[in-house]
């Protein structure tokens, strides 16, 4: 089994474990699932034609929203998750330090879409961006639409 499949199964058995702890969730469940596993896919891409390693930025991107899976707020979960997704990815057992680091900075860092980050971090703000346009979600911020039309622009779609 490989890292991303790994990651996921266990992130799966994670949000299974928040069922029924929140009434008002941000966001569903079922949409955290969707989100985190096609994300996953966005990214491996882009990284691929980032020239960036593809595992990585996919398993970055699984794990990006992992706050808001804790807590159900959209508010601060960048942020709220950078701890704990730590923890998470000891505990998963497939990545040393420096790759927990990059995955956790990813992860607090992907909501900024404003500001410049690692390699890691722009393919996890891209995919999301290029995810949640995918399946529907309106730019609830203007940085969104304005990441999503430069990638766009970029890639002549």
């Amino acid at each position: 089994m490989n890292r991303l499949l790994k990651l996921e199964v266990k992130l799966n058995k994670v949000i299974d474990e928040q069922e029924g702890k929140f009434i008002d969730r941000d966001e569903t469940l079922d949409w955290e699932r969707i989100h985190m596993a096609s994300s996953a896919r966005c990214a491996w891409i882009l990284a691929m034609q980032r020239g960036v390693e593809p595992e990585l930025a996919a398993c970055a991107a699984a794990v990006h929203d992992y706050g808001r899976i804790l807590t159900g707020k959209q508010k601060n979960h960048a942020e709220a998750g950078y701890e704990p997704v730590r923890g998470f990815l000891q505990e998963v057992g497939v990545f040393n330090e420096e790759e927990i680091e990059i995955i956790a900075l990813a992860v607090k860092n992907h909501s900024l879409k404003k500001e410049v980050g690692s390699p890691i971090e722009e393919i996890v703000k891209d995919a999301d961006v290029i995810d949640c346009y995918q399946l529907g979600q309106p730019f609830d911020r203007p940085e969104k639409e304005v990441r999503y039309n430069k990638w766009r622009e970029e890639n002549g779609v």
